[in-house]
């Protein structure tokens, strides 16, 4: 397939919050000592079955007057490009790359769109609230290929929508991929807060729905959507199948959330201290060819 290429192997756009837009190599370091010393200390250890564990079901608890803190200064480094779909707003990062943020909800979630000069690659597709697919008709003509930064529901929320998708290979995501009923999602459903949403969806409707993955992608793979070239890093401890896309000419790496200006998850069910500790490791390796 020719949008998918093996190359020889680098930057940072995360997905919690604006600010993780530049991640200097001080703070990639900082992230590799933290995750190390709590795997050594074995602070906690990430179960499988934790799905009601009190400490999942009450993230968030603090963030009930999260909005009071918006809009996040950060944003205003960053043009605002006008669309129709008022759960989204949107970002030029670049002339090439937009942010779609969804402040409505305590995680603020953030996808990405890189366009190229052959297609264009959405880097996660968000919550599922509002249509993010009549979002990204507005910002592009081209073809869209979606790639999830991991199959947590915040992150494929709009899968369903597009019509090529990339996934990883592993059982996670396979599982994932088949989607949650409605009623299974209480939890995120409970926290979503803003008014605004009500309007939008029923909440007791919410759910995930189910996706197909069309090409499977691995480390090392590149995919290049003409003119930028996004190499895949298998980055696991956040989730099982968390990925970065590192752009080694504009020194550019798109995170996920396995690293942003806020704190990272590593209690949630497929968590893993010890993967994250060595995906920390990897990422401050890489920080001296990283500018963004």
């Amino acid at each position: 397939m020719q949008r998918l290429c093996h190359a020889t192997h680098y930057a940072t756009l995360g997905a919690r919050s604006a600010g993780a837009y530049a991640m200097p190599r001080l703070i990639l370091i900082s992230l590799m000592l933290l995750v190390a010393a709590c795997t050594e200390g074995r602070l906690f250890q990430a179960d499988p079955e934790i799905a009601d564990n009190e400490q999942v079901q009450n993230r968030g608890a603090d963030k009930d007057n999260w909005w009071d803190s918006l809009p996040r200064p950060a944003w205003s480094a960053f043009e605002k490009v006008e669309q129709s779909e008022d759960w989204f707003e949107v970002y030029r990062i670049d002339d090439d790359i937009f942010a779609i943020y969804e402040p409505g909800q305590f995680e603020e979630v953030i996808s990405f769109l890189i366009t190229g000069q052959s297609f264009a690659l959405m880097f996660d597709t968000g919550l599922g609230i509002g249509n993010i697919r009549r979002v990204v008709d507005q910002l592009t003509d081209l073809d869209v290929v979606v790639l999830n930064s991991h199959t947590h529901y915040d992150h494929i929320g709009g899968n369903h929508l597009f019509d090529t998708i990339y996934g990883t290979a592993l059982d996670y995501t396979a599982e994932r991929s088949n989607g949650a009923p409605r009623g299974s999602c209480r939890f995120p459903a409970r926290r979503l807060g803003l008014e605004a949403v009500t309007s939008l969806f029923e909440r007791s409707q919410y759910r995930s729905h189910a996706f197909e993955i069309d090409e499977f992608v691995g480390e090392g793979d590149v995919i290049d959507v003409g003119g930028r070239r996004l190499e895949i890093l298998l980055t696991p401890g956040h989730a099982p199948d968390s990925i970065c896309l590192l752009d080694r000419e504009n020194r550019q790496l798109f995170t996920g959330d396995t690293f942003y200006l806020a704190p990272l998850y590593t209690h949630l069910p497929g968590s893993s201290l010890e993967d994250y500790a060595r995906t920390a490791s990897r990422l401050a390796s890489l920080a001296p060819q990283i500018d963004t």
